[in-house]
């Protein structure tokens, strides 16, 4: 039989990862890296051109994209999560244990680390050439709004907090909505219809804080916000 195994089949079997907590825990590092990297990657590229090459619908449309195109590279090693909040649902609905609940959610943070790392490398110099040495949250040249979401000056704490919260529990529902098995959507379907999702939730609740709605995607680039400069800031 392994004759007549095809080289790319044969190189899968040699590197394939047999521990399912190891290779869930890879699938979701490497499927949260990669959409951080795209999504910071399509931020950027609005605010460092001083939004002459992107616009509020192509950040929503391209994250809804990177959503979708991420879920599928990894949703059958380990469902495709990307999120702790949609771990956190999964276990609360039995179907994820408080184990892999943790391991999921340190392996998107992680990934989320380094895919907003690649952004940046990636953008460095165009970085360096509209703020120079300034990392600032407000004002001209800010650019924290490149890595994650930062309310204005007149959006509250408490408007922001329920606003996340709204975010949040729109997606899970739309989420359990779309895993439905009486609902009969197929399952390569799936990915798809979240990535709407994310677009719609992006249009309709974008404008007080962003729209984060990901734990691991708003932590990750506030750690490396840290070793940036932009101190304690970063977490305000």
């Amino acid at each position: 039989m392994a004759e007549g195994m095809l080289p790319e089949d044969r190189l899968r079997q040699k590197i394939q990862i047999h521990d399912p907590t190891i290779r869930n825990a890879l699938a979701e590092f490497l499927g949260t890296a990669l959409l951080l990297f795209i999504g910071i990657g399509i931020v950027m590229q609005l605010v460092l051109s001083e939004e002459k090459l992107n616009t509020w619908i192509q950040i929503n449309v391209g994250w809804g994209f990177a959503i979708t195109f991420c879920v599928y590279t990894c949703s059958k090693a380990s469902g495709g999560h990307l999120n702790p909040a949609v771990s956190f649902a999964f276990y609360t609905l039995g179907k994820l244990s408080l184990k892999n609940f943790f391991v999921y959610s340190a392996a998107q943070t992680l990934g989320a680390f380094v895919g907003t790392v690649g952004a940046y490398g990636i953008y460095y110099d165009q970085f360096i050439h509209y703020a120079g040495d300034l990392r600032t949250l407000s004002g001209p040249k800010s650019t924290g709004i490149c890595f994650c979401s930062f309310p204005p000056a007149h959006v509250s704490n408490t408007t922001a907090f329920f606003d996340q919260l709204a975010g949040t529990a729109i997606l899970m529902f739309f989420v359990v909505v779309v895993l439905d098995k009486r609902i009969g959507i197929p399952g390569p379907a799936h990915a798809t219809l979240i990535g709407f999702v994310i677009m719609m939730i992006g249009m309709s609740m974008g404008m007080n804080v962003g729209y984060p709605i990901n734990p691991a995607r708003d932590l990750g680039p506030r750690i490396f916000m840290l070793f940036l400069g932009y101190g304690s800031a970063a977490f305000t």
